[in-house]
């Protein structure tokens, strides 16, 4: 047993980044235009999630240290040791596995549940005291979509642990790229200035691009840095290529010009 690699700390980090990214996706979804209130929320959000890591890594062994020890992952079934318990007579199963990937696996439920605990605690005494402009049943939205989302990570942990620990690079990297897109055209981001009229787009573009920063080195694990490093430059490149060619595929004038004969 040993300290876990870059590789294990940045499915860590994935696996923190899950909840926190869905709790500020559903605040703002919920705010509506009230984006002080919602940024308190965010805040808040981003409070409990921190204070959720350092209690899981503190409770983890060894206890009262935020270092933690860990198995070495080397294959698949690592993750799924319940599926090869032993039947020594063909017969009877011996449940008598353990956890190989320890603690890469446990950890992220001890996670989840303190972070559902801390949002319990805090939120709806916060919520209850900044979001009176809201109706009574759309102020505790963002916290009743946290009950479904939790339950839903705690299940595609349990299930899907292991492919996610393989594959979580290529999501990041593919829903960061699929969600900019989506945000910039439904926001009708068209030029650099479209882009300066609200600082909330450019923090929105900054958050998908430290993404993608995120997913390359998590898919390189920076084993040569002055390899690795250079890929770096690519994050500004999607959201570079989207602003170049947005006014080539605007509905309007695809239409105009098939009206026109073109």
């Amino acid at each position: 047993m040993g300290s876990p690699d870059c590789y294990d700390w940045l499915y860590l980090g994935f696996m923190a980044m899950l909840p926190l990214v869905l709790h500020w996706f559903f605040i703002e979804w919920y705010s509506g235009k009230k984006s002080s209130r919602a940024l308190l929320q965010h805040v808040t959000a981003l409070f409990e999630c921190s204070i959720a890591a350092i209690v899981t890594l503190l409770i983890s062994d060894p206890v009262g240290s935020v270092h933690i020890r860990s198995c070495k992952v080397k294959k698949l079934s690592d993750w799924y040791t319940m599926l090869y318990n032993p039947s020594p007579d063909y017969i009877t199963t011996v449940h008598c596995t353990q956890e190989a990937v320890y603690p890469l696996y446990t950890i992220v439920f001890i996670y989840y549940a303190f972070c559902l605990m801390l949002m319990m605690l805090l939120r709806p005494l916060l919520v209850k005291k900044i979001a009176c402009g809201l109706g009574k049943s759309d102020r505790f939205k963002s916290i009743y979509a946290a009950l479904y989302f939790f339950p839903i990570l705690t299940v595609l942990q349990a299930v899907g642990g292991g492919l996610l620990y393989y594959a979580f690079p290529y999501i990041i990297l593919v829903l960061s790229l699929v969600t900019l897109a989506v945000y910039m055209s439904a926001s009708e981001v068209e030029s650099f200035k479209d882009l300066l009229v609200r600082k909330k787009r450019l923090v929105v573009l900054f958050s998908h691009w430290l993404l993608h920063a995120y997913g390359i080195i998590s898919i390189s694990k920076l084993d040569k840095l002055e390899q690795d490093l250079p890929l770096l430059a690519l994050v500004p490149a999607p959201a570079l290529f989207y602003l170049l060619t947005a006014k080539y595929t605007e509905p309007s004038r695809i239409l105009s010009e098939g009206g026109n004969g073109h």
